[in-house]
């Protein structure tokens, strides 16, 4: 006998057959974990697809997921973020799902966050981990650079977020088909929340147990070099989505420089008539000259970048937004089974 909340029965079928849902699980060597993320997955939400690609492992990840039921395809560049590209490109659905295939995050919540997603209907649901091991599954320097990382873009980008680091997501097709995929690797989720944030979609997040991988698996992120990288993006996304603020930056430190440099020859100019640090005026003209040239670049981007913009929000509305299921019938899902 199956158990639900409120005492309302609803099974998955009823609840997601109007809608094409597949679950998309990046995997390189995860041959110890993959079968059980899989048939998670299928358990959490039986309509559901669940496709892995596997991104060039050297295990038996391939057989292994194709024997747990699993559509699996192959990504042969190596990187998360090539993977989701590709992902992206090649499966059609309604509602897509991402989820990492080491199996530390709660396949069990997945029907409440795409619950949540047309309920709203918003176009992106987060799942924000909240750890359920008693030793602490983040590593330290994992769990203090998700913070620095999420107070940082919430900042330069005004909008919050408590996980962008986060594997586990929802997505409708409009958010899928108007992303651009550029990043190729672990920083793809740094690209998915700015995504979100620069076009103002509407989106909601939602708690998700989070716990350590199996003994024996071993995570494949690097925490400085990949910290880097995501540091990296964050800039290169600050430049192209903010360019006021990028170029502005580079244009107050330019003119900064060029008056504590120049201010004092200015005045030797005017007490002696001469100009004896002739190489420094130069560099203090020059500098103040970048400072104008930067600062017409930044506001000629900003035209630019409000096109881009206006052009992947007209290319986003041309999709149907997922349909809308009612907010009391998402209060009613699986929370156990007995017989």
């Amino acid at each position: 006998m199956t158990i639900w909340k409120m005492g309302k029965i609803l099974s998955d079928n009823d609840r997601y057959e109007a809608h094409r849902i597949a679950a998309i699980v990046p995997c390189y060597n995860e041959e110890q974990t993959v079968a059980k993320v899989v048939r998670d997955l299928k358990a959490a939400v039986p309509s559901m697809e669940v496709y892995v690609y596997d991104n060039n492992s050297s295990d038996e990840t391939v057989r292994v997921a194709r024997e747990a039921g699993a559509i699996v395809r192959s990504e042969s560049r190596k990187g998360k973020g090539n993977v989701i590209r590709r992902a992206f490109a090649d499966i059609d659905a309604d509602i897509y799902v991402t989820i990492d295939g080491d199996d530390t995050y709660e396949a069990a919540d997945l029907p409440r966050m795409i619950g949540t997603l047309l309920s709203g209907p918003y176009d992106h649901v987060l799942g924000v981990r909240k750890d359920s091991s008693e030793t602490g599954s983040y590593r330290p320097g994992h769990e203090m650079g998700n913070r620095m990382f999420n107070r940082l873009v919430s900042f330069l980008f005004h909008s919050q977020v408590s996980d962008m680091l986060s594997g586990y997501r929802v997505f409708s097709r409009r958010f899928v088909k108007s992303f651009p995929a550029i990043s190729k690797e672990f920083e793809i989720e740094t690209e998915l929340t700015v995504h979100m944030m620069a076009l103002r979609l509407p989106q909601v997040e939602e708690k998700v147990g989070f716990r350590d991988r199996p003994a024996g698996s071993e995570s494949k992120l690097n925490t400085y070099s990949d910290g880097l990288k995501i540091l990296n993006v964050i800039f290169q996304l600050v430049r192209n989505e903010r360019p006021n603020l990028f170029h502005g930056v580079v244009t107050i430190l330019a003119c900064a420089l060029s008056l504590i440099l120049g201010l004092p020859v200015v005045f030797e100019f005017f007490e002696t008539g001469l100009v004896p640090r002739l190489p420094t005026a130069i560099l203090s003209a020059a500098l103040m000259g970048m400072a104008v040239l930067v600062s017409s670049v930044g506001v000629l981007l900003s035209g630019v970048r409000r096109a881009r913009r206006e052009a992947a929000r007209l290319a986003y509305l041309r999709l149907d937004p997922p349909a809308h299921v009612p907010a009391e019938d998402t209060m009613f899902y699986r929370i156990g089974q007995s017989s």
